[in-house]
């Protein structure tokens, strides 16, 4: 079943991966992308340090997922705040053009001449704000994105500090704008994809899910622990960075509680979610999924997933 999502994406499914920091990699991308969805490198993709040359890796890890799958690939261009130097993102977005890429996932407050650039080159643009609200959205329409992700504060990652949940975000964002919309955040099994479509989306955006599957790189243990963990488990580490329960972001938690709001620094020190997620030191480092996590109990491949997840749309 298709509908304006698939249309754009050129995919079989209204489903995006999303771009979750240092846990991405050509197997998960074309993982997804073989089986309707559309994948995506996030940043540090394929990397396990950060002593190794990023652009290298992400050019071999593009390349790699290339001869995996014969669909399409989205890239992450991280923006950011408007009037800091943008230069990164756009060394990515020029070799990630140059190797074929012509799917971008742009994040961050809508840059004109990111925007600009991605559709000169005839290229995809799905937008997402790190705090989406409709005149953002709005903005984003007016510099030409294709495709608009709303995202709530169930997500995993970097949250939006505003509070506004999924069921709050979406609806006001596909009210305000005549592009397809994606819902983001705590979308975990298919009664999250049906109540997305619920609320106005025409496709969603998922993540944290993602993360406890066959082909994904996060670390078995951190898998199990993901699995073995509720909501409860889930602690605010920073005003926009919640983690599982250890000592270390116990010690975060209750720093922020007491007014230092410059905890997120501190996590980014502790070197984020590398550490934990990647690497399987559960004690040293953040611990990021969304607030539905009570419902990650498996460990499928990507397929099984995605053919869960969507359903509705077979």
């Amino acid at each position: 079943m298709q509908n304006r999502v698939t249309e754009i994406l050129g995919t079989r499914y209204p489903l995006i991966q999303a771009p979750m920091n240092w846990l991405t990699d050509a197997r998960l991308v074309a993982a997804v992308t073989n089986a309707g969805g559309l994948g995506t490198f996030g940043p540090n993709a394929g990397r396990d340090s950060l002593a190794q040359n990023g652009m290298e890796i992400m050019e071999h890890q593009i390349k790699m997922a290339q001869k995996l799958t014969n669909g399409p690939i989205a890239m992450t261009l991280g923006l950011n705040p408007q009037g800091e130097d943008q230069s990164y993102a756009q060394q990515v977005l020029e070799r990630s053009l140059a190797l074929g890429i012509r799917y971008f996932l742009v994040g961050g407050e809508p840059d004109e001449t990111i925007y600009h650039e991605v559709k000169e080159a005839g290229a995809t643009l799905i937008a997402r704000s790190y705090n989406p609200t409709p005149a953002e959205a709005q903005r984003q329409v007016e510099l030409g994105a294709d495709l608009i992700v709303a995202t709530g504060y169930d997500e995993g990652g970097v949250i939006p500090t505003h509070g506004n949940g999924t069921f709050t975000t979406v609806p006001r964002i596909a009210d305000a704008v005549s592009i397809p919309v994606l819902a983001a955040g705590g979308i975990n099994d298919v009664r999250g994809v049906r109540a997305a479509m619920a609320l106005g989306a025409e496709g969603v955006f998922v993540g944290s899910r993602f993360l406890v599957t066959q082909e994904a790189r996060t670390a078995p243990v951190t898998k199990q622990k993901i699995m073995a963990s509720t909501a409860e488990d889930l602690l605010l580490v920073a005003p926009n960075q919640r983690s599982l329960r250890n000592r270390r972001m116990e010690e975060l938690a209750n720093q922020f509680r007491d007014g230092d709001h410059t905890t997120f620094h501190k996590t980014r020190e502790l070197g984020g979610v590398r550490p934990a997620m990647l690497q399987g030191e559960l004690e040293v480092g953040e611990i990021s999924v969304n607030t539905g996590l009570d419902l990650i109990q498996t460990e499928p491949t990507v397929a099984e997933l995605i053919n869960d997840l969507m359903q509705d749309f077979h």
